[in-house]
């Protein structure tokens, strides 16, 4: 924070300056450097005390994946994807689905959003890990209780991560972008995939009618997984960034939500719980 204090001294001096305005073009650049500065070290000045983590103050990129439990799974992923939205929305955060891969009974999938505000990340980095649901099954004719489980996982956006993609590294493709039941809702392929062979990370966008946008959109996703990969080369950077990377099944969950017989939220992280589903879900 001393660094960007000191800077913007130098840059109110310039502005100060008789001849400040001579030259338009330059002053400009000094106008828009210091607002920009002012509004980066309002932010960290204003910084909560819990976020002191180096990309706490950064866009979250959520990605939300079923796993164990085929449909209720699945539409434990869109319980999940639902609760991440409220939540970011109520904090005045501006949420866009970047991607969205329904399944074939119910819920999703599969599900990429971007929490675009202050400090997002830091809001959002201890979702990372396995969530477990217990309740009845609406789909199940017997109405049994069963356990599902959903994997999420939370980077950091980078604006401009300094990563090299070489062409010849990366699979691209194209596909119509597709709603609840399969059915598709664009005419054209204007979906994008894309494979990073040598890691084999596979990033999909589809929320754009423009197969550029969405083109562009999924290598700023692909770049921050690169990014990420490359700062997490030792273990310390591991648990620091992104934490451990579970199996989305029994034994690695972080939080167990349990609609029957009972009613609980636990983290088991902190051993904190609470019975009061309703308010953590909506």
């Amino acid at each position: 924070m001393n660094s960007i204090r000191q800077r913007l001294d130098e840059l109110q001096s310039q502005m100060s300056g008789p001849d400040f305005w001579k030259n338009k073009e330059r002053a400009q650049k000094v106008v828009q450097e210091y607002n920009d500065l002012k509004a980066q070290y309002e932010a960290l000045k204003n910084r909560p005390e819990f976020f002191k983590g180096e990309y706490d103050d950064k866009n979250a990129i959520l990605s939300i994946t079923s796993g164990a439990g085929g449909t209720e799974a699945q539409d434990w992923a869109s319980m999940l994807l639902r609760m991440y939205i409220r939540f970011a929305q109520k904090r005045g955060f501006l949420v866009e689905i970047l991607d969205q891969n329904h399944g074939t009974e119910a819920g999703i999938k599969s599900a990429t959003i971007l929490i675009k505000g202050s400090f997002a990340f830091g809001w959002f980095k201890s979702e990372n890990g396995v969530h477990r649901l217990v309740r009845l099954s609406p789909f199940d004719a017997d109405h049994a209780r069963h356990t599902s489980f959903v994997l999420v996982e939370v980077i950091p956006e980078f604006s401009a991560p300094e990563i090299e993609l070489k062409p010849e590294d990366l699979k691209i493709e194209t596909f119509r972008s597709s709603g609840p039941g399969g059915q598709y809702v664009q005419k054209t392929e204007s979906a994008v995939r894309i494979t990073h062979l040598p890691t084999k990370i596979t990033v999909s966008c589809q929320s754009e009618r423009s197969q550029l946008q969405n083109k562009e959109t999924a290598l700023m996703i692909l770049k921050s997984k690169l990014f990420q990969l490359k700062l997490k080369e030792k273990e310390k950077e591991i648990k620091k960034v992104r934490g451990e990377v579970y199996d989305a099944s029994w034994g690695n969950q972080i939080r167990s939500y349990v609609l029957h017989p009972y009613k609980m939220v636990k983290d088991h992280r902190t051993g904190y719980e609470t019975s009061d589903t309703e308010a953590i879900l909506n």
